[in-house]
């Protein structure tokens, strides 16, 4: 393991560097590269302070940048030393992109790959990891999203590594299909909407003319491709953050202009639309979106069929405009220049039905491992009724349901120090 160390403001950090194997019941076969940052208080260096490592939320979202102290990690290195994954395929680790996946083969081999970045391989990684770093003893896991849906396929898998762990808007259902899940999400979308509409009730009718004006029109988004109105219709997928949640607004009020030829849409429009909807910096987002729920079958597009039968959603005239929510559609794959090159992968990784499971339910109904999870009740992306279940179904779980955050509620110091307290009060 390859390790360098510098001082950032009041942190010390620590870059690793690691080889592990791609697949991990394969260990003499291929190696990909694994990168994480350790993040100390650099008044605590020499505290002997235990770790912690985050998993961050995705598919495909790399590790937490430090720039500050402040939010969750601030509170976090008052007790830990805080070691933070680019999960494989993501960041400074190997990266699994439309470009470097073409250098791999044709879709089929892509896809094959492809199999080996869901959250058994990133535990397994986290394992190599935490034995390069402390050997045999455990560390604590907090897992925001994704990340939490990892943290419990650690506690199914190897719970020897775990002295405890913290989850905030991420416990996943442990069996049922992809269709379970967006059945309850786009239920959760519709009340999502609601709130904006009702906050916001000037942006349906702007937002139905945005629809026709695309309809109507050639418009091009910054990296060239049409902006097609389902496409557009994908931008509520910011509407489950309390961060974003009115940022959707700001943008429509500066949708048109005039121009020669009459009403357009805006160069700062279409700039901060696209960012949001592009998957260029993380495309494992969407390809590997609903296989994520996937244990023995496959995923068939889910939300695209359980889309058809929403009529809700329809962009027609007499329908009123909704956004849709966190749900990747296979059309994604032939409008974003980031995931065009992946269609044919995409397609493959949909129709698997052999995916292996994720969860022990039986070592996760004997759990000992302490585990403190938030469970934000109007979760847009993470539904309630599945996350209570598996509270239910696991020992050893402490849940704290509120609803005064969004599911970015991590980003609030004080949601992590409600877990710690808790863990405090039970140990």
């Amino acid at each position: 393991m390859k390790a360098r160390s510098y001082r950032q403001r009041d942190l010390a950090c620590t870059e690793y560097t690691l080889e592990v194997p791609l697949d991990h019941a394969r260990p003499d076969g291929e190696r990909i590269e694994v990168y994480a940052r350790e993040i100390v208080d650099a008044a605590k260096v020499d505290a002997g302070l235990p770790r912690l490592l985050f998993l961050q939320g995705g598919p495909g979202g790399k590790g937490l940048r430090p720039s500050s102290r402040g939010g969750w990690l601030g509170r976090a290195l008052q007790d830990y030393r805080v070691v933070v994954l680019d999960q494989r395929g993501t960041g400074l680790s190997t990266p699994a992109n439309r470009q470097t996946l073409a250098r791999r083969g044709d879709a089929k081999v892509q896809a094959d790959y492809l199999t080996h970045f869901r959250a058994d391989a990133i535990v397994a990684d986290s394992e190599v990891l935490r034995r390069e770093l402390q050997r045999d003893q455990p560390w604590t896991v907090l897992g925001q999203s994704y990340g939490g849906f990892c943290a419990l396929t650690y506690l199914s898998f190897a719970p020897e590594g775990l002295r405890e762990v913290f989850v905030t808007g991420g416990l996943p259902p442990l069996g049922g299909t992809a269709d379970d899940v967006y059945t309850l999400t786009y239920v959760r979308t519709l009340e999502k909407n609601a709130l904006y509409f009702d906050r916001h009730p000037g942006d349906r009718d702007l937002c139905a003319r945005v629809v026709e004006h695309l309809e109507t029109h050639d418009v091009r988004l910054p990296t060239g491709e049409r902006l097609s109105p389902r496409r557009f219709q994908t931008a509520g997928m910011r509407l489950g953050m309390r961060a974003d949640f009115d940022g959707l607004h700001y943008l429509l009020e500066e949708s048109f202009v005039d121009g020669v030829d009459g009403p357009e849409l805006s160069d700062t429009f279409l700039t901060g639309l696209g960012g949001s909807l592009s998957f260029a910096t993380n495309p494992l987002y969407a390809v590997l979106h609903e296989p994520i729920y996937c244990q023995g079958s496959a995923s068939a597009w889910s939300a695209e069929r359980l889309h058809a039968q929403r009529p809700e959603f329809a962009l027609e005239a007499d329908t009123p405009f909704l956004f849709t929510g966190e749900m990747i559609y296979p059309f994604l794959f032939a409008e974003d220049p980031a995931l065009v090159p992946l269609r044919e992968a995409a397609e493959i990784l949909a129709a698997k039905d052999d995916w292996p499971a994720l969860y022990d339910p039986d070592q996760l109904a004997r759990n000992d491992v302490p585990t403190f999870a938030a469970l934000y009740y109007e979760d847009m992306y993470v539904a309630r009724e599945l996350s209570l279940a598996t509270a239910a179904a696991v020992r050893r779980v402490t849940p704290w349901i509120t609803n005064e955050h969004e599911h970015d509620g991590l980003r609030v110091a004080g949601v992590l120090d409600r877990l710690i307290g808790l863990s405090k009060e039970t140990s």
